[in-house]
């Protein structure tokens, strides 16, 4: 992607979300009081259905919703089995920990705060899981750099920042930049209020939901238009 598509100052990782402006103040997840309590999220099935993550608080920090990640790895629930996941905004690495849960043979996390990104190392060693790898850095600097393996990744999960809209421009950075096998699947999360995001050509959008605040997407690169499933829930 040429640099002058590439947004402005971007904050990766999920706890940066609803954030609109340069972070202030003591580091992440280090605050005193009550708001230095860690936070929790259960991860929903597979072999540490149950299992809860522990992350550090930080303002805007919005973990994808249990009722949406049993909807969206129902979806993959026969696409992740060995295979190899990019959980590129990774926050509270919800969504990569639920993927090694259920089968995946390695889960990348990419996650700019440090804090952040040592709480999700801190997991893997307490889970004994030596299939997860923590990448502490700014998602789009961590891309352009082109920090590949000779394997391309099956499943990616896109959660940025709700702010900001960023989804377009890191989906192309994928297209373009060879991070993608013929037919992987990305899941895509936004305010809902942004609708479907706009997706590089030959990629399809074949799932698509609501939960109140929170659109939620699967979309398939290479493949034909299969009839999408498009579904709106209270919240």
């Amino acid at each position: 992607m040429p640099r002058n598509n590439r947004p402005e100052t971007p904050r990766a990782g999920r706890f940066a979300k609803a954030t609109n402006g340069p972070q202030t103040g003591p580091p992440t997840g280090r605050a005193n009081g009550p708001a230095s309590r860690r936070s929790e999220v259960r991860i929903i099935g597979g072999d540490w259905r149950g299992r809860k993550l522990h992350f550090p608080p930080a303002a805007g920090l919005r973990p994808t919703p249990d009722r949406v990640r049993e909807t969206v790895f129902n979806w993959l629930q026969f696409e992740l089995a060995g295979t190899r996941c990019l959980d590129l905004f990774a926050g509270s690495g919800a969504l990569g920990f639920e993927a090694l849960s259920r089968g995946a043979a390695e889960v990348v996390f990419v996650e700019r705060d440090p804090v952040a990104a040592k709480a999700i190392a801190d997991m893997l060693f307490q889970l004994r899981c030596d299939r997860g790898h923590v990448e502490h850095d700014d998602a789009f600097a961590w891309l352009e750099r082109g920090r590949r393996s000779a394997s391309p990744f099956d499943t990616v999960f896109l959660d940025p920042p709700y702010g900001e809209e960023w989804l377009p421009a890191v989906a192309t950075t994928l297209e373009c930049g060879g991070w993608l096998a013929p037919d992987a699947r990305i899941y895509l999360e936004s305010a809902a209020a942004r609708g479907e995001p706009t997706l590089p050509t030959g990629w399809t959008l074949v799932r698509s939901k609501r939960a109140g605040d929170v659109g939620y997407h699967l979309a398939r690169r290479g493949t034909p238009a299969p009839e999408k499933e498009s579904t709106s829930t209270g919240g």
